[in-house]
């Protein structure tokens, strides 16, 4: 699809602003129990409305996001990869993180390999950012794979204090690259 400006690509992803036309795809993969299963659990339709609304204010902000993420060769929006600003109580924060989350269906597909490759290149050749973290609970392996893939470099384990309520998941681990 040509009719979209894109903020940059990669080989088959296309990565912008969220539209209000994205909310109900967006809903849809925050409600997937299979999406969301290293997550304290499924969101519900305010729930992603919040975080919608978050993300397109941290757009306004700081002029980056958990970008959506299409499919270059149909439009498919398939879910988000991009950065946000961190500042949880941790030794790794105040940060930028990276993060992904995609719709089943674009799984397997090495598509949060490569679009966190270009998102990296872009926060670094374009938004001048120096350094940039990712986090996942420890158990999360395809996520753990992904900040391998990329070159991240593990920095440790620790207690995320946003899921202090959920002892099942506050043990995560974070990787980081620098310039």
């Amino acid at each position: 699809m040509t009719n979209i400006n894109y903020i940059f690509q990669s080989q088959r992803l296309g990565f912008r602003p969220w539209a209000e036309s994205d909310f109900e795809e967006f809903k849809r993969m925050n409600a997937d129990p299979e999406v969301m299963r290293h997550s304290p659990g499924t969101l519900s339709e305010e729930q992603s409305e919040g975080f919608f609304q978050r993300l397109q204010d941290h757009y306004a902000k700081h002029g980056f996001c958990y970008f959506a993420t299409d499919l270059l060769e149909t439009g498919e929006l398939i879910g988000f990869i991009g950065f946000a600003y961190q500042d949880y109580e941790s030794e790794f924060t105040p940060a930028i993180d990276i993060g992904w989350r995609l719709k089943t269906s674009a799984w397997g597909k090495g598509y949060a390999t490569e679009g966190a490759k270009r998102c990296l290149e872009y926060g670094f050749e374009k938004l001048g950012l120096a350094s940039v973290i990712s986090v996942c609970i420890v158990r999360n392996e395809p996520s753990e794979n992904v900040m391998k893939k990329i070159g991240m470099m593990r920095q440790g384990i620790f207690n995320h204090p946003r899921l202090v309520d959920y002892p099942d998941l506050e043990n995560c681990v974070c990787y980081k690259m620098e310039v």
